[in-house]
């Protein structure tokens, strides 16, 4: 890691800083190039753009150590990015290529890696929960001092995964974090219209979790809140929810019309981005300067460009395979 904890708080340097900048913009840049490869039927099926929720995927992959597991939701692209999966790699699955890092299998949902155990992509709301508790019960039945991060929107309260999943982590004080990203309209219903209790920290609370509200906007307080859930976590304490509020600033996929919201309102929360947020305070403070930015970004466009690049030169998967890994073989 390139910053420290002093005296429990989070003690930023240069190289830190920049690093957070550049991930973010990474994310950034690669789903604006998937969207733009959307439209001219490059990458097919569904596709659900991370775009202005960029700091909770780049400030909680900070506090995971590599032994860690993540658990994603649809809007993974930015978690998979943030977590060290190549940009090739991801991009490669865009396209559906079998070098992508689920061999072209599982397109922009179900990305996965297990050399960063990355678990996925899941395409079901709310589906990663449980996945995540069975992933800290078997940590905790085999004496690993590991964490598994689970990250899902706040649509995902209103199933009962969440629930089963909530309670069954505390009773069993399972070390799992909770990433609750509350961008506030879940596929296209406002949250005040999906749920009687809008303070979602207060759900996990119930039944007797600790439970945080953060602003998701934040890259810093988002690191932050992380690393103190994680110390808590690996101290034994049990699981931690956190609910990262959030704003995403395009439609829920490429098919959402989006007529759920005022456009103004999306400009507004976009004038208060992550990543523009973040970058007016480092060149402020004097933590980077104009030229890093720059270079940052010529840096990230490169890697963009020789992502695509890989993609379009990949291969599709033979017929011969269809049913490879489908179920048994036979020996």
């Amino acid at each position: 890691m390139t910053e420290a904890q002093s005296n429990g708080k989070l003690v930023l340097s240069r190289e830190h800083v920049l690093n957070l900048l550049r991930e973010m913009i990474r994310i950034r840049r690669f789903e604006e190039k998937c969207a733009e490869l959307y439209t001219l039927e490059k990458i097919r099926g569904f596709l659900h753009l991370y775009i202005g929720e960029e700091a909770i995927a780049v400030g909680v992959m900070e506090a995971l150590s590599p032994e860690d597991a993540v658990v994603a939701t649809y809007r993974e692209h930015g978690h998979a990015l943030a977590r060290g999966i190549s940009m090739a790699a991801v991009m490669a699955e865009m396209y559906g290529k079998q070098e992508g890092c689920s061999r072209g299998r599982g397109g922009s949902m179900h990305i996965f890696d297990a050399a960063t155990r990355f678990y996925g992509g899941n395409a079901i709301v709310g589906g990663g929960l449980p996945l995540a508790v069975g992933l800290g019960l078997a940590d905790k039945m085999q004496g690993h001092s590991r964490v598994t991060t689970c990250f899902f929107g706040e649509g995902a309260v209103a199933e009962g995964e969440f629930h089963e999943s909530m309670n069954l982590a505390a009773l069993w004080n399972l070390p799992v974090l909770f990433a609750c990203e509350n961008n506030y309209y879940a596929m296209g219903t406002a949250l005040q219209y999906s749920e009687s209790e809008t303070d979602l920290k207060r759900k996990a609370e119930a039944y007797g979790m600790t439970a945080h509200s953060v602003d998701g906007m934040n890259v810093v307080d988002v690191e932050r809140a992380a690393r103190e859930a994680m110390a808590h976590i690996r101290a034994g304490n049990g699981p931690v929810f956190i609910e990262f509020r959030t704003y995403r600033f395009r439609a829920h996929s490429m098919f959402d019309a989006q007529l759920y919201r005022e456009k103004s309102e999306v400009e507004e929360h976009k004038a208060h981005g992550p990543i523009k947020e973040f970058r007016s305070w480092a060149l402020e403070t004097g933590f980077v300067h104009q030229a890093d930015i720059e270079e940052i970004e010529n840096e990230v466009a490169a890697e963009v460009d020789a992502a695509v690049a890989f993609a379009e030169a990949g291969t599709w998967e033979p017929l011969s395979d269809l049913t490879r890994g489908v179920g048994a073989e036979a020996t």
